[in-house]
């Protein structure tokens, strides 16, 4: 750690805060260096997982088959030690199938029957939600109470979730053939939309090399469910200059074709812009990436650096923008461009 991040660190307001600081900071290069032995390269891609993990948010994982976006998941649970689960969204799949349901059992001595209530997949700390546009909307809705409320409502009953709980749902974007889009409603309680891109040449040969042979990585675990949400609310006080928290609303509300600060460019491209989820998702996302790097202080930097994955699932273009090839990172990269920083 530079003696830069020290004495931004040292501005914490109590030595439990300070250690535990300078513990997410260790803590991000121990993951990376603990999934990196699994997987190769993504390391941006990890990192996104990470704020949106310390933020308690979500993500949506998009990326085409073959990426490792399972073995990235359940990796990452191990390296944590959460409990995972995964659940293969299917068109045929129930809510019950999800969240859990009532069953009847029978006492062996008296004979007597009466419903008991077995849980569900979702009853775990990371829920990888695979292929979950491959499911009707409502079997897709039973993920919002618990990404939402952090609780589950079955057999009558609301039961709780235990923390940490994280959401990771992915979607395959070159098969739309038989699935259900997710409505824009679900898609703004994921914090982040994720992108896996292909492998470089060398990453590529590195993979190759790795998985045909008989390496088997031993994982160290860096952190337990009580570190992770005990960083969660340390992130929670961390201060936000008004300056900085400006910038990200203007950001958020730059993408609003409605709104007068909106670029004549938004007004022509964009249908419907990022709601208030956006700037809460830059405040807490910008938190988490400056305290992993050992900064107490958010900067405009934080907040443009998780600009894209919180924007790209927030903005719904119009027919023009469709028509001329214009994508959501085009808008995104030209207001970072345009969005004044003061």
């Amino acid at each position: 750690m530079t003696d830069g991040q020290a004495q931004d660190i040292s501005a914490l307001e109590s030595d439990a805060d300070v250690q535990a600081a300078q513990e997410l900071v260790h803590a991000r290069e121990s993951i990376l260096g603990e999934v990196g032995k699994v997987i190769v390269g993504q390391q941006e891609v990890i990192e996104q997982l990470l704020v949106a993990l310390f933020a308690r948010g979500h993500c949506l994982f998009v990326g085409v088959p073959g990426l490792a976006k399972t073995l990235l998941v359940r990796t990452l649970a191990e390296v944590l030690d959460l409990q995972f689960s995964r659940i293969q969204f299917t068109p045929d799949l129930m809510p019950s199938d999800i969240t859990g349901t009532e069953v009847i059992q029978q006492e062996r001595a008296t004979g007597e029957r009466r419903l008991q209530f077995v849980p569900g997949p979702i009853f775990a700390n990371v829920l990888l939600a695979d292929e979950i546009n491959r499911t009707p909307p409502k079997t897709q809705s039973a993920l919002l109470q618990a990404m939402q409320e952090y609780q589950v409502t079955a057999g009558g009953r609301t039961l709780p979730l235990d923390p940490p709980f994280f959401v990771l749902a992915t979607q395959n974007p070159i098969e739309q053939e038989g699935t259900y889009p997710l409505p824009e409603a679900q898609l703004d309680r994921f914090m982040l939309s994720v992108y896996l891109d292909y492998p470089s040449e060398d990453e590529e040969q590195r993979i190759v090399e790795t998985t045909t042979s008989g390496y088997t990585p031993e994982l160290q675990h860096v952190l337990s469910g009580e570190d992770i949400i005990r960083l969660q609310e340390v992130v929670r006080r961390v201060p936000l200059a008004p300056t900085v928290l400006a910038y990200g609303v203007r950001l958020a509300r730059a993408t609003r074709p409605e709104d007068a600060s909106a670029p004549d460019f938004i007004e022509e491209w964009v249908r419907w812009g990022a709601g208030p989820r956006a700037s809460q998702c830059f405040a807490l996302g910008g938190k988490v990436r400056a305290l992993m790097r050992g900064r107490y202080a958010v900067s405009r930097d934080d907040i443009r650096a998780v600009a894209l994955p919180a924007l790209r699932h927030r903005i719904i273009l119009s027919f023009s923008a469709e028509a001329d090839g214009v994508t959501q990172p085009d808008i995104i990269t030209r207001l970072l461009d345009v969005v004044p920083e003061d």
